[in-house]
């Protein structure tokens, strides 16, 4: 349906759905949100990232399991934090943790689950000796699991990038079939959305907050 969608529409409006239907994609559709993911660039161009493609029901309903834990753990600081905001933001953000929730009780239900995993020895790790927590291995991985997100929103398609299953690599790796040293480094729940999904433009802070001129703080011009 959507491969038409103009690249800042869909900028502009992807959005990390969490409510998804239990309704099959269609191969085809599936087909080519994976290819789009295929598109993304990597350091060398070494792409060194596969995705598998969870559709069996008994996986996804161990996924669900060793899911809910972890959220529990998670999720309750955030309860307690968001009970101190004042009114307007705490409505948004119960709301929000209210999607959260409903995906970790309705997980097993996403008819498709790609999991990203990577192979680190395919990737430039250039900050690993900083003392500082390593990303920049992620910029050869990431990329594509956004092409997928931009892709499933082109096709109509709710999806959500998830991280907190990676805490049970272990259990994972068995029932993935997940070579050493290949490791997880995303977990994409697909499906289409229950109720609106996207459509409105996302909330972010404004760009003259985020981005600055030659030097960290420095405003940029007018007019850039």
């Amino acid at each position: 349906m959507g491969s038409e969608l103009a690249l800042f529409e869909a900028l502009r409006t992807t959005r990390a759905v969490r409510r998804l239907r239990p309704d099959p994609i269609p191969d085809a559709v599936l087909t080519r949100v994976l290819e789009a993911a295929t598109w993304a660039p990597s350091g060398g161009n070494r792409q060194p990232w596969r995705i598998i493609v969870v559709r069996s029901a008994e996986t996804k309903q161990v996924l669900q399991k060793l899911y809910e834990g972890p959220w529990r753990a998670y999720s309750k600081s955030s309860r307690e934090g968001i009970a101190q905001l004042p009114e307007p933001a705490r409505i948004k953000a119960q709301r929000n943790l209210a999607a959260a929730d409903y995906l970790a009780e309705h997980l097993q239900e996403a008819p498709v689950i790609a999991v990203f995993c990577f192979d680190p020895r395919l990737l430039a790790i250039t900050d690993a000796k900083l003392g500082r927590p390593s990303v920049v291995g992620g910029a050869s991985i990431y990329p594509a699991v956004q092409n997928l997100l931009l892709a499933c929103r082109a096709e109509g398609l709710g999806c959500v990038l998830t991280t907190l299953l990676c805490q049970s690599e272990a259990e994972i790796r068995p029932l993935l079939g997940l070579p050493e040293p290949w490791a997880t480094a995303a977990f994409v729940p697909i499906g289409y959305p229950v109720g609106k999904g996207h459509g409105a433009p996302v909330t972010r802070n404004p760009m003259a907050q985020m981005v600055y001129a030659e030097r960290f703080g420095e405003p940029l011009p007018s007019g850039s």
